[in-house]
């Protein structure tokens, strides 16, 4: 028999959208409170003596540099330009370029790649993501194209891309992990049976950005990554770390059941290195051993105009 539906009858809920209806930015903040190490100046000051100031581009830079198509004589902010790998290129490809970082090492360090090249028109800031950019001279419309390579370190991911869009002219891009953090290897995780939830800002970046109005653009770079140790005890301690980046330390028995896998990891993947003592890219001697397998590390590259397109 076929019925009617009643003129009074409810209206089915109208469907949600949560792309939508989401705030990314909040959620990126709920799980960044998962880790338990933040980014800090003192970390990264450290660091900055690891790096070489005389190494040849790495297949990323020259990957970025092609991607952002800087147009020769601009003005151009790398917030986050550690020592200067893109800054000083950039620079000597014609722009004038504020090469800012919240690490007083790594500013050193670009000032003296700047000094090894020659190169001009580099002008390095020390300056933090919540700092006042007005007060530092980076105010609205002041560069023309305002980047972050692999360098978004903050509390607050929309407000880092308000940041940049407001600074920038004609153009804004930043690169973002789109798989794991690469502080973290998934494999090691995986094999001792541990969920990763660090990484995967590029995706947070596209919603926040595309939800704000924005049309950004897409775009991957593969970095492959070879880990290399003077011993089996400094690999231990290195993949120790992200266990206990992810593992509560409380969790005792969790902890330890995972590192008894670890060692089992090793067992398989720790070989000798063929190439102990070569410098890499990065300036830094390889070490007796490595991992068997090196890692890709896949970087979301994502760029857009400062004026919404919608």
């Amino acid at each position: 028999m076929e019925t009617t539906a009643r003129a009074d009858a409810p209206l089915p809920e109208e469907p949600v959208s949560l792309l939508a209806a989401t705030d990314w930015n909040e959620e990126w903040k709920r799980l960044q409170r998962i880790r338990r190490r933040a980014d800090d100046a003192q970390f990264w000051n450290k660091r900055s003596k690891s790096f070489d100031s005389k190494d040849a581009p790495s297949p990323y830079v020259r990957a970025f540099i092609d991607l952002v198509d800087v147009a020769p004589g601009s003005r151009v902010l790398d917030m986050g330009c550690g020592t200067g790998s893109l800054a000083v290129p950039l620079a000597l490809a014609g722009n004038r370029v504020i090469a800012a970082d919240f690490s007083d090492g790594m500013l050193a360090e670009t000032k003296r790649r700047v000094e090894a090249t020659g190169a001009a028109g580099v002008e390095p800031v020390l300056l933090a993501w919540d700092d006042d950019w007005e007060a530092a001279g980076i105010g609205e419309n002041s560069v023309d194209v305002a980047f972050a390579s692999r360098s978004i370190a903050t509390a607050d991911l929309a407000g880092a891309l308000a940041k940049l869009t407001r600074a920038a002219r004609v153009k804004c891009a930043a690169t973002l992990t789109l798989g794991a953090s690469p502080r973290m290897d998934p494999r090691v995780l995986a094999a001792v049976g541990v969920r990763n939830l660090h990484g995967s800002d590029f995706q947070y970046a596209w919603n926040i950005l595309f939800n704000a109005g924005y049309a950004p653009t897409a775009a991957y770079i593969d970095s492959l990554r070879k880990d290399t140790y003077d011993s089996r005890e400094e690999a231990r301690a290195d993949f120790d770390r992200m266990l206990t980046d992810v593992i509560d330390p409380r969790r005792t028995a969790e902890l330890a059941q995972a590192r008894e896998k670890l060692e089992d990891w090793l067992d398989a993947e720790l070989v000798p290195n063929e190439t102990a003592g070569r410098i890499n890219e990065k300036g830094r001697a390889e070490g007796r051993l490595k991992i068997a397998h090196p890692r890709t590390i896949r970087w979301g590259f994502l760029s857009w105009k400062p004026e919404p397109a919608r």
